[in-house]
């Protein structure tokens, strides 16, 4: 069976289209919709509604408030049933019949499949952060060669999802993660589609919390299992500072009588020694934490 979640917010046009789109792709599969609104101020539900009295394959999970693409979809895939996982837009800027091109992908083998928009049709405030994001953030820090990370088109096996939890806005680094974990993770070009009803949810701001979600998700797959390495190096840097400082004005105090009373090197100095043991300390804790997390497991 195939799982699609699509997460929406106000998309009281598209999502019929969308529907009607899907059942002609989907007429020859096993599969479920699960439509997940997050937090609609529209007529998005009712319409969702009248799709899954009528349609068994569907379901909607409604949230009264807006949280997040990364809580909708989190949320739809404990409701999923299905082997192979799907996620989509629900602003037709996917095009469902790329669904087979998935497949036929996940077919050879592949444990995840990512959307490459080789052609957006996004204005420059949409396509600006992700060439960033995607051309410099996560070549230099992952080393990968996918090409569009923030696609929202994926489709993946089950397994992918239950060894790496979906939570905040950590689904745009899942091929990543997986591609790490040692999963099979390849990409096909999908047709991308201009958005005609709606407004567009996302804007330049995205760049700042991309980088942020980015230096996150580096964070855990590099050092999840050995944080005290991470905080090692930063608290190191800058007990080594203070100390070869203090160093120096001991020196000087020693040998040349200089007085430090007049030195604010001496404070700074200490400043740097105190936070780098703390640092490290902080590290020392997370590894116990680590431990006694996998000592439980």
């Amino acid at each position: 069976m195939i799982s699609i979640i699509i997460p929406f917010h106000n998309e009281e046009k598209n999502l019929p289209i969308l529907y009607k789109e899907l059942l002609k792709v989907l007429e020859s599969e096993q599969f479920e919709i699960i439509f997940v609104d997050d937090g609609s101020t529209d007529r998005s539900p009712f319409h969702v509604t009248r799709i899954t009295s009528k349609d068994t394959n569907s379901k909607l999970i409604s949230y009264p408030k807006r949280l997040g693409k990364g809580q909708a979809l989190a949320a739809g895939f404990k409701e999923t049933k299905g082997d192979i996982i799907a996620f989509m837009d629900a602003d037709l800027q996917d095009n469902p019949e790329d669904l087979n091109n998935f497949i036929k992908k996940m077919n050879q083998g592949y444990d995840l499949i990512n959307g490459w928009r080789k052609k957006r049709k996004d204005k420059i405030d949409k396509t600006l952060p992700s060439k960033i994001l995607n051309k410099f953030l996560t070549k230099f820090l992952f080393s990968t060669e996918l090409h569009d990370i923030n696609c929202g088109f994926k489709m993946m096996r089950r397994q992918v999802l239950e060894e790496i939890p979906l939570y905040g806005d950590n689904y745009r680094f899942i091929p990543i993660l997986a591609e790490k974990k040692g999963f099979r993770v390849g990409e096909i070009e999908v047709d991308h589609r201009s958005r005609i009803h709606g407004e567009s949810k996302y804007n330049i701001v995205r760049i700042f919390f991309g980088f942020i979600d980015a230096l996150n998700t580096y964070f855990i797959y590099r050092f999840s299992e050995r944080p005290l390495h991470f905080f090692s190096i930063i608290g190191g840097l800058f007990f080594t500072v203070g100390f070869i400082t203090a160093g120096y004005l001991s020196f000087q105090r020693i040998f040349y009588g200089v007085l430090l009373y007049r030195r604010p090197a001496l404070l700074f100095a200490i400043l740097l020694i105190i936070v780098g043991l703390q640092i490290i300390m902080t590290g020392i804790v997370a590894e116990l934490v680590v431990y006694l997390h996998n000592k439980r497991k």
